[in-house]
């Protein structure tokens, strides 16, 4: 059986999908792109204020789901441009303590909304 999760502390969906689902103990967390919950708009500044933004949204929908990045096992993450892999890399690390999560990151053509970077993540109770 899935639970939807949510919560107002990160972007509502802008389409048919969940923040996040958890099913059989794994939460399966939506792509998170730079937008203020409080504001609708995207932070201001380049990669690495993106890069913290996408983070604080994951931590609210993982905290919701009464979990945080140390349960979270898989992260994929989409770049605008892969020259900006450095510095999205550098406050990437310091979300997590321990064991880092399996990882995959690319660059995409084009992200929603303009945005330089997506993140989306698997989580294990």
């Amino acid at each position: 059986m899935k639970k939807v999760i949510f919560t107002e502390k990160a972007p509502a969906a802008i389409g048919p999908y969940s923040q996040a689902v958890e099913v059989n103990g794994m939460v399966f967390l939506s792509g998170q792109i730079p937008v203020d919950p409080a504001t609708g708009e995207f932070v201001e500044g380049g990669i690495a204020e993106q890069t913290e933004r996408v983070f604080q949204n994951i931590e609210n929908i993982l905290a919701e789901a009464g979990l945080t990045t140390a349960q979270v096992v898989k992260t994929t993450v989409f770049l605008a441009d892969m020259a900006m892999f450095a510095e999205m890399n550098a406050v990437y690390a310091r979300h997590f303590e321990g064991a880092f999560p399996a990882r995959s990151a690319v660059a995409v053509k084009a992200l929603p909304k303009g945005a330089l970077v997506e993140i989306e993540c698997v989580a294990v109770r």
